[in-house]
């Protein structure tokens, strides 16, 4: 079963589904000693199954491949109506469980090393299942009662992820979404459970890393740090508005689940007004977005993107693995040093 102490360097790629997760990324970040993550959200199982295959032809070694957790019940027909209503060129909404029991499958099958989860925690018959397999499995958790239940479940380790990470809060309920900062929320996590954590949230350089690492995390998880890597599926207008410095904030807007984004005007006009109803939500912003990326038009697109986001470098990813890990070493042995100096 895969174990942390198997990689080179305690640097994880996070998933970063929705189009910057590809093979050639997380077969990067595994050849340069890190761990690579492939994104099963949004995609059919046999999309998932051709990712694999292709991500297996470019490494030998261990990778992740995450999957969301069935959403809860569907938000209020009326309120998601008339949001879609107020949008020009709005989809249909629609309430599924992104084909969980099919992936599942799939991973059990193919016996991927490492599967996680996000939005919430599988139930321990799953866990048990893919433990057969050989997989080991991690839970994503925003808040110490989360950890609580993860590791009730069986979870081999906790991916902690902060307010200040990009994208999609991972809490298991978004109507009352963990928003504790990673730094405050690995030692509550800490104090709760005994398991290996995996810090996610604002960490791009590799003093983070080595900041989450003296906190008490096993391995440090970076998204947005790798979203200008030539590796990643990233569209050219979110490249370019990661380039900014405009704030991020909390929304629903584009999917009707809590994300943090890149500030723009589609997060303004209608952040106040959008349901927490994932997601239906998506799919009527769906048909949006995809012509907004196609138009290049930074403003209709949900720039997922975590507050440290500015310091995002546009080099390979293996690159970038191998800069922070020799950067959190510095910044580690620099500390020891300041602390020498103390005592």
């Amino acid at each position: 079963m895969f174990s942390l102490a198997q990689l080179e360097h305690p640097v994880v790629q996070a998933p970063l589904g929705g189009g910057p997760s590809t093979p050639e990324l997380a077969a990067a970040v595994t050849e340069a000693g890190g761990l690579g993550f492939l994104a099963a959200g949004y995609k059919t199982a046999e999309g998932v199954r051709a990712d694999i295959e292709r991500l297996r032809s470019l490494t030998a070694r261990p990778f992740g491949v995450n999957v969301f957790a069935p959403p809860g019940p569907p938000g209020d027909a009326g309120e998601v109506a008339r949001y879609a209503a107020a949008l020009d060129g709005a989809g249909e909404p629609r309430h599924h469980d992104d084909a969980f029991a099919e992936k599942v499958a799939l991973l059990e099958a193919e016996r991927v090393p490492l599967v996680s989860f996000t939005f919430g925690c599988p139930e321990a018959e799953v866990v048990d299942r893919l433990h057969a397999s050989g997989a080991a499995v991690w839970v994503t958790v925003t808040t110490a009662d989360e950890a609580a239940i993860a590791r009730d479940a069986g979870a081999d380790a906790l991916v902690v992820q902060g307010v200040e990470a990009g994208g999609h809060r991972a809490s298991y309920d978004d109507a009352a979404p963990g928003d504790i900062g990673l730094l405050a929320l690995l030692q509550l996590v800490r104090a709760r459970v005994d398991l290996p954590l995996i810090a996610a949230g604002g960490i791009a350089t590799g003093a983070g890393v080595a900041a989450v690492l003296a906190a008490g995390a096993a391995a440090a998880a970076l998204g947005t740090a790798f979203m200008l890597a030539p590796e990643a599926g990233t569209a050219a207008a979110h490249r370019e508005a990661l380039g900014a410095e405009t704030p991020t904030a909390l929304t629903r807007a584009f999917t009707g689940r809590t994300a943090r984004g890149i500030v723009n005007r589609f997060l303004r006009e209608h952040g106040a007004d959008a349901p927490s109803a994932y997601p239906e939500v998506h799919h009527v912003t769906a048909p949006i977005r995809a012509a907004a990326r196609e138009r290049g038009d930074a403003e209709a697109i949900n720039l997922w993107a975590g507050q440290a986001y500015p310091l995002a470098r546009p080099e390979p990813a293996g690159d970038t693995v191998r800069r922070l890990a020799a950067e959190a070493r510095e910044a580690l042995a620099d500390a020891g040093r300041r602390l020498g100096a103390v005592w």
